[in-house]
C-alpha cells in the first residue's frame, strides 16, 4: 500500500500534494490528526535505515527544547518522533517499498517518477 505521511496544516505539504500526478493510489495519513504508531515508525525505519533520517532538525521544538546542543542517539530520535508529530521530516512517501523523506526538490521529483 502506497502512503503519504503529511501535515494538513503545512503549506509545503499541501503544495506538494496538489502537484502530485493524477491517478496516484496514495493513502493519506495526517500525522497531527492521527499520530504515527510505533509500528508505522518501524516500517519507515526499516526502509530508511535510521530514525535520524526521519527526524526534522528544522522543527521549532528541536531548537526550543535545546536538542541541537545534545548528542542524540537513535533511541532518542525514535522517542521524539513518537512523542510529537513536528519531529517527522515531512512529507514521507512510501511507494512500492521505497521511502522518500522530506520536501527537497530532488526527492519530490523522485516521488513523481515513482507515481507516474
Amino acid at each position: 500500500m502506497n502512503k503519504i505521511y503529511y501535515l494538513a496544516s503545512c503549506d509545503t505539504c499541501r503544495k506538494i500534494i496538489k502537484a502530485l500526478p493524477k491517478g496516484h493510489n496514495l493513502v493519506f495519513h495526517d500525522i497531527k490528526q492521527d499520530p504515527i504508531t510505533e509500528e508505522q515508525l518501524e516500517e519507515m525505519h526499516q526502509l530508511s535505515g535510521s530514525y535520524e533520517a526521519l527526524f526534522s532538525k528544522k522543527a521549532q521544538l528541536y531548537k526550543s527544547l535545546g536538542l541541537k546542543d545534545k548528542a542524540l542517539t537513535e533511541a532518542d530520535f525514535k522517542k521524539y518522533l513518537l512523542e510529537h508529530y513536528t519531529f517527522l521530516s515531512r512529507p514521507v512517501f512510501i511507494i512500492d517499498g521505497a521511502i522518500y523523506i522530506g520536501n527537497s526538490q530532488q526527492n519530490i521529483l523522485q516521488v513523481h517518477k515513482a507515481l507516474s
